[in-house]
């Protein structure tokens, strides 16, 4: 079992705070440590405040190398875009050179062919033919049915265990998704989790008995940290 630590805040503000002094805390750490650092970003609204904050840190950017652990299959300048948001709110407000930013492709017409050329990537980049490359930090939201990144209840993705890089579904919409094998292999996994509308899916996430499949981000259980940061309307 991952070394699991849950940490309520009073509100989003606080939430993000403290994210924000663990994220970088954890950057400065892996650079230390190799002389860079590999962090995967989740979408959705609640990082997306934790990302400006980011974009006002004094970093060294050109050590710091940029994914996203899903992604919607839309084009990169598309509003519902991930990467989209973090080049807007962050990204485009640093000096980081554009090498270190590595998106999932999404304008092509076959998803399975893109996860694969994301895969072929990140194997390149992390230097393994085989395995499952260790990711410094991943950070990852939650949804009111407990799926993350783009693994949703009862989908096929959620049983992928021998790929990088997956095709997952939404409402018959394909996104790009990090398997759950490759995040559990992270040094640090961070969920944010805000809001009363997700307690329901929690209280089953941390259930001692509950079905995986039906609420996947039990799944998530990293040879790192395991880190949950929620706010108190999330928890109570």
């Amino acid at each position: 079992m991952p070394k699991t630590i849950v940490e309520v805040l009073p509100d989003l503000p606080s939430l993000i705070n403290r994210s924000q002094n663990i994220v970088v805390s954890l950057i400065q750490e892996a650079i230390a440590k190799t002389d860079r650092c590999t962090i995967a970003l989740a979408g959705g609204s609640t990082p997306k405040p934790l990302y400006e904050k980011l974009a006002q840190q004094n970093l060294p950017w050109e050590k710091l190398h940029i994914f996203w652990s899903d992604e919607r299959y839309v084009p990169a300048d598309h509003p519902d875009s991930n990467q989209n948001m973090a080049r807007t709110v962050w990204l485009d407000h640093v000096p980081i050179p554009a090498a270190n930013i590595h998106p999932m492709p999404t304008n092509g017409n076959d998803p399975a062919s893109d996860a694969q050329l994301h895969e072929a990537d990140l194997r390149q980049f992390f230097g393994m033919a085989s395995g499952f490359p260790q990711f410094d930090v991943i950070l990852l939201g939650m949804g009111d049915d407990a799926h993350t990144a783009s693994l949703f209840p009862h989908t096929p993705a959620l049983k992928v265990n021998d790929r990088l890089v997956t095709v997952g579904s939404k409402d018959g919409q394909p996104r790009l998704t990090f398997t759950v094998p490759l995040i559990n292999q992270a040094n640090y996994v961070i969920f944010l989790v805000a809001g009363a509308s997700k307690k329901e899916a929690l209280d089953q996430v941390f259930a001692s008995d509950a079905d995986a499949f039906a609420y996947p981000s039990r799944l998530i259980q990293p040879q790192g940290e395991l880190w949950w940061l929620l706010d108190e309307a999330a928890s109570n």
